[in-house]
């Protein structure tokens, strides 16, 4: 049973490797007058990546909001301060990383975009 599975795996991941040149050429013909989108890979690939940026953005702040809830409802109690604290570190972790992603994303496509001048 487990050699099927692996076979199938493997099957699998042969095949996408096989067709991936014939889905990426596909994709760089553009048909007219089918009223279809025309962008490009790198733009639906950005706007998926800005999307998510910006989920994790919002979940951030809103976790570093309840964390200073947490922390001011703590009434001296040592381990939920400790928790608000560990809540707001990991929330403000998180919106860097998101920014960092954001800066990431914004320099691969300037240098994949193939723009003139800086």
């Amino acid at each position: 049973m487990k050699n099927k599975i692996k076979s199938v795996a493997y099957s699998m991941i042969s095949m996408s490797l096989i067709l991936t040149p014939a889905l990426v050429s596909a994709q760089l013909v553009t048909p007219t007058g089918t009223g279809l989108p025309t962008s490009s890979l790198m733009d639906i690939i950005s706007n998926i990546m800005y999307w998510l940026l910006a989920v994790v953005g919002i979940v951030g702040v809103i976790g570093f909001a309840i964390a200073g809830i947490l922390y001011l409802t703590a009434a001296g109690d040592e381990g939920r301060i400790g928790t608000a604290k560990n809540a707001m570190m990991y929330s403000i972790i998180g919106v860097i990383v998101a920014l960092a992603g954001l800066v990431a994303l914004n320099f691969a496509k300037g240098m994949l975009g193939a723009q003139k001048g800086f």
